[in-house]
């Protein structure tokens, strides 16, 4: 008897062990595609401008915002941020954008926006609101109203 319970608990010690093991391989893949989804996220939320004047760069920011029918809610140039809401229907959408030193020579601006409590992640979006940042760039530096 005493033998037969000495062999079954390393066996069962062993599968216990293994099935552990295993869940804890899928938690760690799970937390690597969210890591990776992440990644991805935040490099459509992204672009570097050539520019060092962050001044300038917050004021398209608004203007862009302002364009698109955002209700500028606050901003700070010491913080680098912008944010604003805007009504698609019924549904609140809420957009922050954070500008910050990237390198000597470039700005980064990321853009992040929710409809309703979810995160857009669609790349249009963010596609179509740097496309519009660019152009009021140009504009500002160009001093145009």
């Amino acid at each position: 008897m005493k033998l037969r319970r000495g062999f079954y608990f390393p066996v069962i010690l062993i599968l216990m062990c293994a099935f552990l093991g295993e869940g804890c391989a899928t938690n760690q893949q799970q937390i690597m595609a969210a890591d990776l989804s992440q990644v991805a996220l935040r490099s459509i939320q992204s672009r570097a401008f050539d520019t060092t004047d962050k001044k300038l760069m917050l004021r398209s920011v608004i203007n862009t915002m302002q364009d698109l029918d955002f209700l500028i809610q606050d901003s700070s140039l010491d913080l680098g941020t912008v944010t604003g809401q805007k009504y698609s229907g019924m549904i609140v959408v809420k957009m922050s954008v954070m500008v910050k030193e990237r390198n000597a020579k470039q700005l980064l601006v990321r853009a992040n926006v929710e409809y309703g409590i979810k995160a857009v992640e669609d790349p249009k979006t963010y596609q179509d609101f740097f496309s519009a940042l660019e152009k009021s760039v140009f504009l500002t530096a160009q001093q145009v109203d």
